[in-house]
Formats: structure tokens, C-alpha cells, sequence
């Protein structure tokens, strides 16, 4: 992420009179820049995070109570369904049983920074430090952001990861199961075509109609998105390089043969960003001992449920981060991720920025600034989150 202030004679002139040492036209300035820098930081958020491409916004009036009613989102055959949330900013996200189906109130929490710059920067019209103390509000909150956003998505998957595709019971068979196992045993368990092309028909298998058959917008249930590690990316870009698979491992199940057409558009690209219409993505925080992925072990060892064998797969009777790794399969063509984000009444926008009167004494000689937005996440429909265990 990062931010630049255009070198104009008006902002050139607001950011001096920042460092003036007259009380008045400081503090003047001050509020005319927090002004100014809140619709910019709002923006950079709403697009440089990964969850931005994940989280359909859902503005509400700030002090208002959010709420979603639910039975527009489910089949509720079975009686009671499940919503996973976030209740409070870096707390455990939870799955809600609601019986019967009701309005649900959502929880929001606050997310803020602060920061501050000598006056003298200000005074020199130093866009640059100023840029880097905007940026670093932005990339603040946007580490929060990010976080929280990810462990709802990683406790659905989870929990997903023990229920029937048509019900919030744990399955015993695992027929439908969310999260699958390779196709390859060991450490040398690699991602085939084989466990995407499984793990697309599992999806479909989930994501039914209401009334169990074929749903009207078929073209838009199942598996649209996959998150995985850098790892993993660069073994899709070997698939351009080393196609077939000959190794001592290598049978029917895990075998590659793809056409020289296919290998040729992998090496132009420098790699896939879609196989079979399904998107490709990186994320640095996917991989053995990342961050989401020790985020996953937590919470598939508290639902304490093995994760589904593919026909021919492997067991997996539990997760460990060191040793094995999950991706993330979603469906965006679901609405079924939420930000709720509150609105401010006097400016419209949802990240709100103002001046940080503690350092309104002239004697600091230090200027700063404090911003906050106030949201929540929310899973509306676990059959929207999948996943894949190399084992």
C-alpha cells in the first residue's frame, strides 16, 4: 500500500499551516486535513485488502442496530441454521444457532489508529512524511481489518469442515463434508488436478436447491475462488514445465497429462490465474506455519472432526500447521460474506478521521491525527467455504 499527496499549491499550503505555532490556524488546519485524508483512507481500504474481494458491504446508519433476516439466505429444512461472526475486534469468531430462523442482530466493533509528525516536517511542506504518516493509519487499520475478515472464514471453514452440506448436525459418514484430503500422501504431497477437479464436485454436491435438486442459478453455486499458498502457486506454474507426473507415486488418481496448448498459456502467463474457470489467488499468510494456517489448525483441533478422505485420498485424523497446509475454496457467487460498516451522519463516509487534541499544546510542537471505522463480518451460509488438506 502506498499513499502520495499531490504536490499542489493547496495542499502545500494546508500542510504548512499544520505546523503553524499559532493555536489557531493549527488547529484550523488540522481539522481541515483529517477532513481531507478520511474519504482517502476510507478508499485504499475498500481496495488493498485481500478481504476486499471477498466481503459485499452493507452500509448502515452510525448508532443503528444491523440486522439481517435470515430466511432469505437458507433452506431451513432442518430447523436451525448456523451464522459465524466476528463478536469483537481480534476475539474468537462464533457460530450462532438460531431456532427458529430470525431476524439477526449483528455484532460490530471499532477498528482505530492514531499518528503524529513533528511540526517541523510540516512546516518544510514535507509531503512525503506526511504521505507516511496517512499510510501508515491506513496499513494500521488494515492489518485489523485483514485479520479479522480471515478468522471468520477460517472458523467456518472449520466448523465446515464437520457438517452435511444440507445440515448444521455433525455427519458421521462425511458424505459432504466441506474440506477434503489430496490425492498424494507424504511430504512430498503435492496439488494436482485431480484434488481441484474433486473439490469442484463436492461444491456442486453442496450447494443444492431448496429443494434438494439442481438450484436456478446453477452456473453461479460452486467453487469460484481458490486461496492458496506461494507454494502452491508455484506448483500450478510447474504444471507448464512438468506436466506428467512420472514419479515412483504417480498412478491414475494423481497423474498430469495437459495438453501442450494449455502448458504454453502457463508459461506466457508466468504462471494460471484460473483453472477450470476457477480463480487462482496467493496469499503470503497460506502455507506450512503461516498465519492462517496455525489460524486453521485452532480452530479445526476445537471442532475436534477429521476432515473427509477423497475416493482414493488420504486420512487425515487431524491438522497440524508444521506438517500439512489448507486452501481455501470459496463461492463468490453466493451472498454470503458481510461487512456490515457504519456510515457517519455528517460526512456520508465510513472511515472517519480527526484531529488528535492531545497534541493541541503549542509547547509539543507535534501534530496528530486519530481514525476509526466501525464494522463486522459475517458467513451467512457455510456452503459457500471449502477447503483442501495437503496431507
Amino acid at each position: 500500500m502506498k499513499l502520495k499527496l499531490k504536490n499542489t499549491p493547496e495542499q502545500v499550503e494546508l500542510i504548512k499551516a499544520l505546523g503553524s505555532r499559532n493555536a489557531a490556524v493549527s488547529r484550523e488546519a488540522n481539522e481541515a486535513f483529517a477532513a481531507f485524508i478520511g474519504p482517502v483512507v476510507s478508499k485504499v481500504l475498500n481496495e488493498a485488502g485481500t478481504s476486499s474481494a471477498i466481503y459485499a458491504d452493507s452500509e448502515f446508519d452510525q448508532d443503528d442496530n444491523p440486522s439481517y433476516p435470515l430466511d432469505l439466505y437458507y433452506n431451513t429444512d432442518k430447523g436451525f441454521i448456523s451464522v459465524w461472526q466476528q463478536n469483537m475486534a481480534g476475539g474468537l469468531p462464533s457460530s450462532d444457532a438460531h431456532v427458529p430462523v430470525q431476524e439477526l442482530k449483528v455484532m460490530t466493533y471499532r477498528l482505530d489508529s492514531a499518528v503524529h509528525l513533528h511540526k517541523k516536517y510540516a512546516r518544510k511542506a514535507r509531503l512525503d512524511v506526511v504521505s507516511k504518516a496517512v499510510e501508515r493509519m491506513a496499513q494500521e487499520v488494515l492489518i485489523k481489518q485483514e485479520r479479522n475478515a480471515w478468522s471468520v472464514i477460517m472458523k467456518g471453514l472449520a466448523e465446515a469442515a464437520s457438517l452435511n452440506g444440507r445440515s448444521s448436525t455433525a455427519s458421521t459418514s462425511g458424505a459432504l463434508r466441506h474440506v477434503l484430503t489430496s490425492n498424494q500422501d507424504g511430504a512430498t504431497s503435492k496439488f494436482v488436478l485431480q484434488d481441484l477437479n474433486d473439490l469442484m464436485v463436492r461444491m456442486k454436491r453442496v450447494n443444492v436447491g431448496f429443494a434438494g435438486g439442481t438450484p436456478a442459478d446453477y452456473n453461479a453455486r460452486g467453487l469460484t475462488d481458490l486461496w492458496v499458498s506461494p507454494e502452491v502457486k508455484a506448483q500450478v506454474r510447474a504444471f507448464a514445465y512438468n506436466a506428467i507426473r512420472t514419479d515412483a507415486a504417480a498412478d491414475a488418481a494423481n497423474a498430469q497429462n495437459m495438453p501442450d496448448a494449455a502448458r504454453m498459456a502457463i508459461w506466457g502467463a508466468a504462471g494460471m490465474e484460473s483453472i477450470y474457470g476457477v480463480g487462482i489467488h496467493e496469499l503470503i499468510e497460506l502455507g506450512k506455519s503461516q498465519r492462517y494456517n496455525a489460524l486453521f489448525e485452532t480452530f479445526f483441533d476445537t471442532v475436534g472432526v477429521a476432515a473427509t478422505n477423497l475416493a482414493g485420498g488420504n486420512s487425515l485424523s487431524d491438522f497440524a500447521t508444521a506438517t500439512n497446509e489448507v486452501m481455501v475454496g470459496l463461492d463468490l457467487g453466493r451472498d454470503a460474506f458481510i461487512r456490515p460498516v457504519a456510515r457517519d451522519a455528517d460526512t456520508g463516509g465510513t472511515f472517519i478521521a480527526l484531529p488528535d487534541d492531545q497534541w493541541y499544546a503549542t509547547r509539543s510542537e507535534k501534530a496528530g491525527f486519530y481514525g476509526s471505522l466501525e464494522e463486522g463480518r459475517l458467513l451467512l451460509d457455510g456452503r459457500a467455504v471449502c477447503g483442501l488438506v495437503l496431507a
